[in-house]
């Protein structure tokens, strides 16, 4: 291909034009060339087009003849590099961070070596809190203070329960490195936030009819059916998203949960509302709650149901934070509990907790069924005292 001929720019020695037009917009413009001398060598460099704004420090400026004329200005003088210089330097900072193991590094190297649940969320957290403040830095290069400071601007707008969730991630990713042998390990401990997470939602009686009637007016395939499977089973969402027809046990009257929050497959018992609402359902593919179709026609499994149970849960008239999947597992073990007739452990089993200390949320309803129960000896006896008093009373007269 011929080289295009340079004009020279009027009044500005050693920059040239070439007219053009710009790919972005079509419109005409000339490619800003400069040729200067240094250390002896004649060099040539192409700069921009005058359609498109110069690199920091100059961003705000388009190129011109007269930009360009200071910029090679400065090149001669040494104060900046040539294009050959500072793609050496691009190159050589290539080389380097290629054997530093980074934050950022770690974290593809942990989402690609371990399956993650709650990955979504996690990427969410990591790409806005941690890749902006420590991605660049091997875990060794990141200070106390830097973390402290991240967690202080954090607290400002976030819940102390979503910070310290944040940190644990920085944790988890670190010690992943350190265990594989990549990196060495932070040079302090991380402080976490005090955070109060015993929450238990619950539901009146009214407002658990008006969700069974939203529910049952609803017309979306799906969002019903899950929050009847919370509510009768108290499944975690993500273990109704990904359970199978294959998983259910019809003729034992059982349900297996492959892959729990917990880590260790769960077998929980299928009563009779769960077995209804399981017998009324279509079976489309092999996920009892499937997701979206591809263009083959296929169901994908489900990975999100949020706006259609909200929709359900506002035309319930149920209060804005309750959380319409998560807290209907709360009424299901609410409801247990202040039953009276299920202990902790059962309770804790039926939820699939690794440890009681999630289960002891809901222990005060228990007692207090249980304080229920000790009052009918205090009735019995008070209608003792009633039937006795009648007696003397008749007897008297």
């Amino acid at each position: 291909m011929a080289r295009q001929k340079r004009i020279a720019a009027d009044g500005y020695k050693g920059v040239f034009l070439v007219a053009s037009t710009s790919p972005a917009t079509g419109e005409a413009d000339h490619i800003v060339y400069i040729r200067y001398k240094r250390a002896g060598k004649l060099t040539e460099e192409r700069l921009g087009r005058t359609t498109e704004k110069a690199p920091k420090p100059n961003e705000k400026k388009y190129w011109s003849a007269q930009l360009a004329s200071l910029v090679r200005a400065d090149r001669m003088r040494g104060k900046d590099m040539t294009n050959s210089e500072r793609r050496a330097a691009e190159q050589a900072v290539k080389e380097a961070e290629s054997g530093r193991w980074t934050l950022i590094k770690l974290w593809t190297e942990y989402k690609t070596a371990r399956p993650i649940k709650g990955i979504k969320t996690d990427e969410g957290r990591f790409n806005k809190f941690l890749a902006p403040a420590f991605g660049g830095r091997e875990p060794q290069e990141i200070d106390q203070l830097a973390v402290i400071r991240l967690r202080s601007k954090m607290l400002k707008t976030h819940a102390p329960q979503t910070v310290k969730n944040t940190l644990e991630l920085l944790r988890r990713v670190v010690n992943f490195g350190v265990n594989a042998r990549l990196c060495s390990p932070l040079p302090f401990k991380i402080e976490f936030p005090k955070c109060n997470n015993i929450v238990t939602e619950d539901l009146n009686p009214e407002q658990l009819q008006a969700l069974l009637a939203a529910i049952e007016r609803s017309k979306h395939p799906v969002a019903g059916p899950m929050m009847l499977c919370a509510l009768f089973t108290g499944l975690r969402r993500g273990e109704m998203f990904r359970l199978k027809w294959s998983e259910l046990d019809f003729v034992r009257g059982f349900i297996t949960l492959t892959d729990p929050k917990g880590g260790v497959d769960q077998t929980i018992p299928m009563n009779p509302r769960a077995r209804e609402l399981f017998e009324t359902m279509p079976r489309l593919c092999e996920w009892i709650f499937p997701g979206k179709q591809d263009g083959d026609g296929n169901y994908q499994q489900r990975t999100d149901i949020k706006k259609a149970v909200r929709t359900i849960k506002r035309k319930a008239g149920l209060p804005e934070d309750f959380r319409a999947l998560h807290g209907l597992r709360h009424v299901y073990a609410s409801m247990l509990a202040s039953s009276g007739k299920v202990d902790m452990y059962t309770l804790q089993k039926l939820m699939t907790h690794k440890s009681t200390d999630m289960t002891q949320r809901y222990a005060h309803l228990r007692d207090e069924s249980l304080t229920r129960a000790g009052q009918v000896l205090d009735d019995i006896f008070n209608g003792m005292a009633i039937e006795q008093n009648k007696v003397v009373s008749i007897n008297g007269k």
